[in-house]
Order: C-alpha cells, then structure tokens, then sequence
C-alpha cells in the first residue's frame, strides 16, 4: 500500500453543536479506531445533495468501520440559523451526525475552500485525504477498503455500532412540502418531498384526499425520491420533478397511474449526451417545472440550467445555460444560472428563481426569432443577498425556490430564506414584500384573490389575501462570510491538485480527461487568464487597481481503471466549482492550491 502524508486532524468544533448523537458531543477521540470522513456541506447547495446521496450506498456498506461526520458549513445567513439546520437534517433524510458550524471554525481549521469538500480520517486520526465537489464516491470507497486492510493488521481498527442516534418522528400531514400546483377540481396536488409521495389536497388546503406513493426512496411505478417541481399539463395530467431519481414523471389524476417520460434514473455528468430520446439522457436534479411555449420547461438545477422536453417527439434538449454557476444574461446558449429552481409561465416571459445568485430572471424569444434570451430583474450574483425593497436594481433576496404570475403582470417570489413572499413589478421596476413570518416558503399557487404559500419547513400551505399595499421592512444588506484570501499584485499561480484514485489513471483515450474554467468578478479582476484549458495548472495576472474580488475556479477530471486486462474499464467523473473570495495585497500568497482530490503537499 503506498505510503501517505501524516496530518494530524483537527478537533471538530461548532457553536452550534450536535445533531443526530442523542445530545453527546463528539470528539474525535470518541471515534479512534474508525474511519472518519468529514462531509463539508451547507443546505442551500445542490452539490452538496448530490453528495449526500453518493455516500448513502458507503454509509450502509461499511457501517461498522466508516462514521460519516456532517459538518454544516453556512453560506447564507439564514442557513446559520440552528432550527434551520435541525430542519435541512431531517428534510435531506441525514442518517449520521452532524456537527453545526455557523461560524465556520471547522472549516476554517481544515482549511475547506469549497461545498461540498469531503476529508478523510484515519483511525489513528490523521487525515489522509480531501475531495472537493461530487462523483468522488467511488476513490473514498476504495481508499476505506485500504484502510480497514491496514488497521486491522496493525490492530487500530474499532468495529461496532456508530453514534448516530435518529431524532424522534413527527407526525404531520405533510412533512417539508416542496411545491404545489392546483388541479381542475380546485384542490392541490403536492410534492411531499422529504415522504417522497405526493399528497392531494381538498380545496380547503388541509383535508388530505389520497396519497400517491409507497413513501420509499426509488422509481419504480409506486415511488419517488424526494420530488419537488409538479406542472399541469395540457392533458390534464401532471408532471413531476422527481428530483433525487433525476426523472420527469407524469401522473394521471384520474387514474394514479405514474409514468416515467424522461431521465435514465442516473445523474447527469459532463461529456454526457444534452438532446435525445428523453428516457436514453440523463438529467440532474430537476427542481421544477411549467409549460410553456408548447413545452415542458425544466429547472435543471444540478447542472445551472435549464432544459425543454416535447411530449410530441419525446425529446430533450438543453434550452439555456452553460453548466458554468453565476449570473450572465445574454443569448440562452451562453447564459450562466446558479441553480434554478423556481418557473412560472406567463406570455410571452418565462419567470426564473434562480436561487444561490439570490435572483429573479426571466428567458423570452429573441427579437429576431431565433431562440431565447435571458434577462435579470433582481439580482448581481453569487455573493449579495438580504432583504431589501425598493428599485430592482438594489433590491435583495434571499435564496429564493418560487416563483408565481400574478395577473397584473408582477410576480409574486418565495424569497425562501427571508421567510418572506415578495413581488417585483415590471411596470414599476420595483420591489416590494407582500408577507412576512412564513417560515421557508418554496412556492405559491394563485387562487382567485388570494394566494396560497408553501410554507415548507411549517409543513403546510398557507392561504393568504393578495395585500393592496406591501409590508414594509428593515432593509439589510449581506455578503457570504467566507474569508477573503490576500494574494499577492500581479503573478498568481492556480494549480488545480488531482491525484487519480488509487488502480486509476486519467482517462485521455478520446483526448484531454481535464478542463479547467476560470473567470472572475469583477472581470477586470483578471488582467491574464481568464478563459477554458485543458491543463489544471495556469498562471493568472491579476490587475493593477482592482484590489478584491472573487476567482471563479471549474475543474473537471475523469479517470479510469488502469488494468491492461479489463476490456472495458470503469470511468469516473470528479468536478467541482469554487469561489474564492480573494483581496490583492502584498504579502499575500503567489500561490492558490484548490484540491479536487488527493492533498495539496504546498
């Protein structure tokens, strides 16, 4: 087995404490002799999901060996919120503990850059590797099964039970629903999202009718993993983001017959197919949904963009994005979004939550006829949010999933981390609150003169009257509270660390197996290097005059099995985004290390 760095791991420490322990606080001298790995995540991120449930198949394979630690890390303020954390736990379906961070001490300690980063801990307490973003499932899996061979030989190596303690079950009628939509009847289908059914609603909102689903996670003809988007159809039937199982399913209200139209079951990776037959492509975490333009629009929310299905031809195809995360308007096919997850039809415009630039944007045809364009009504990127009213321009969200058309032309928005539904005016070109003390609202459906919220982590939907005047509230401002890392004027080395699981080597039978993106906000931040590559290494220049900003940083990677003997090898994708807070002073380093797997040994 080849030898490796020896660093003693950090203690776990977090204001927040404990979840999922039966009220102990862990150390890591309570886990010596198991083989700990640290999953640094927040509840806003869609990678950190995808984590989530790659390391469900470890975590149930190797349960007597391997303790799965989540360290809640956030980046909004409302995700620093404790009963907001209690809540994502039980939501997400987190089946080990999890330390809460809002301080981001431990993070800071091991020196994470990214969500989701993932550490590995020896059972002797040294850390033997870091994973930055998703598809690293398969090297951890192989890197525990070299560990309990090494400590059970040198006897180090403690099985049994681990210190997960499940929290006590509630029962409610719906347990953090996700979205809504009302059927011709006037009552309400919804996705419940963390029971994986949906659950039909008499008009009152409240009488529950039936329940659709077995309420185990799967996709087979009776169950769904954690649905969220749900759209009419012109049939009459409904379709289904069935987030988790990464499918578009369509429900017959008539009948309950459930049919899966889209999505292999697989999540989508790069390099994989973006059009075709529609249950040969692959999707990623389809958040919603809304007909429009004689098609079904998807909110792909795992990839940054949006897709179309066409019933007629049984089709998909990307409709607008890059799969690059941030705010870019322009042309569809270059546009950037950053994890949509909020459509609503109206006319001629298609409204867009684009929840982690904390936005609200919209796609409309192009003047000439040839295709979309994409435009922001509220929002400047990754980094801004809060509560703020007043001109577009200025006005701040926070984290919003919904959005709804009203019949003035506005738009009411579930500003989800605001508790808050808010409206942005077109005519006006102002933003105003229409309701506080929701708690997580996620989507609204329109119903006559009132509005009917969502209220998800209330576990309930919420009638409320449209107010002629908006509620007016304390204006304030937030940035992500990462801290900002000094570099140097001028020359800046970016070396991107991947060190190929072990029994793999990078894959380059079809041509480079790496690809790295950098960019920057403000642009002029970058005076050289801005721009795509193959090499995971480049020499940036940064401005003279431009003293802060943030490094937009996307690496991918795919290694294969490297035996001569195996005809056809196994492939995996590693990939992950960073942003990296950065302000120019000397002194400051001449160097930026980012690990997307392995350790960086400067």
């Amino acid at each position: 087995m080849a030898s490796r760095a020896r660093v003693r791991a950090p203690e776990l420490i977090g204001e927040g404490g404990w979840l999922n322990t039966g009220n102990k606080d862990l150390t890591l001298s309570d886990l010596r002799g198991r083989i700990v790995v640290l999953d640094f995540w927040t509840f806003c991120c869609v990678n950190c999901l995808h984590v989530l449930d790659e390391l469900r198949e470890l975590e149930e394979r190797h349960r007597d060996t391997v303790v799965i630690i989540g360290v809640h890390s956030p980046k909004f303020v409302h995700e620093a919120e404790h009963q907001a954390v209690v809540d994502a736990v039980e939501r997400y379906g987190v089946e080990h503990p999890v330390l809460d961070d809002p301080e981001l001490a431990t993070w800071k300690q091991y020196a994470v850059r990214a969500w989701p980063t993932l550490v590995v801990i020896d059972p002797e307490g040294y850390v033997v590797a870091q994973h930055a973003g998703e598809g690293h499932a398969h090297a951890i899996a192989g890197l525990v099964e070299e560990l309990e061979a090494e400590h059970e030989a040198k006897g180090t190596l403690r099985r049994g039970d681990g210190p997960y303690v499940p929290p006590e079950p509630v029962a409610t009628d719906l347990r953090f629903p996700g979205k809504a939509v009302r059927l011709p009847d006037g009552g309400f289908l919804v996705s419940d999202t963390t029971r994986h059914q949906l659950v039909e609603l008499a008009a009152d909102g409240e009488r529950v009718l039936r329940r659709i689903g077995s309420g185990e996670r799967g996709l087979s003809p009776d169950s769904f993993n954690e649905p969220q988007g749900l759209a009419l159809l012109p049939d009459g039937r409904v379709a289904v983001a069935d987030t988790v199982n990464h499918a578009i399913r369509v429900l017959d209200p008539a009948t309950g017959a459930l049919e899966t139209v889209a999505g292999t079951g697989k999540q989508w990776w790069q390099g994989s197919p973006t059009s075709g037959p529609a249950r040969e492509v692959a999707l990623s975490s389809p958040w919603d949904l809304a007909w429009w333009q004689d098609r079904l629009w998807i909110a792909m929310a795992g990839v940054h963009q949006l897709w179309t299905y066409d019933p007629a031809t049984g089709t998909v195809e990307v409709a607008a994005g890059t799969t690059n995360e941030g705010l870019v308007d322009g042309p569809a096919a270059e546009a950037w979004f950053a994890q949509p997850s909020g459509l609503a039809a109206a006319g001629d415009r298609l409204w867009i939550a684009d929840s982690e630039t904390s936005a609200v944007r919209w796609a409309e045809p192009a003047e000439d006829g040839d295709g979309y364009v994409i435009r922001t009504a509220v929002g400047t990127g990754l980094f801004d949010f809060g509560h703020r009213d007043g001109a577009a321009g200025q006005a701040l969200l926070q984290h919003p999933l919904g959005v709804t058309a009203l019949p003035d032309g506005s738009v009411a928005v579930a500003d989800t981390y605001n508790h808050a539904l808010r409206r942005y005016d077109p005519a006006s070109g102002e933003v105003t609150t229409l309701a506080t003390d929701l708690r997580e609202p996620s989507a609204a459906v329109l119903v006559d003169d009132d509005i009917v919220v969502v209220e998800s982590a209330r576990h309930r939907l919420t009638r409320l009257r449209l107010p002629e005047e908006a509620v007016r509230v304390e204006s304030v401002a937030h940035r992500t509270q990462r801290a900002a890392t000094a570099v140097a004027p001028g020359a800046l080395r970016l070396e991107v660390v991947f060190q190929a699981p072990a029994g793999q080597k990078l894959d380059t039978r079809y041509g480079p197996s790496t690809r790295l993106l950098v960019s920057a906000t403000p642009p002029e931040l970058l005076a050289e290097g801005a721009g795509a590559g193959t090499d995971l290494a480049r020499d940036l220049v940064l401005a003279d005059g431009v003293t802060e900003g943030v490094l937009h940083v996307s690496a991918m990677a795919a290694s294969c099995d490297d035996a001569p003997d195996i005809e056809y090898p196994a492939c995996h994708v590693h990939q992950q985004d960073w942003g990296v807070p950065v302000e120019v002073a000397e002194g400051g380093v001449a160097r930026l290390g980012l690990v997307l797997a392995g350790l960086d040994a400067e």
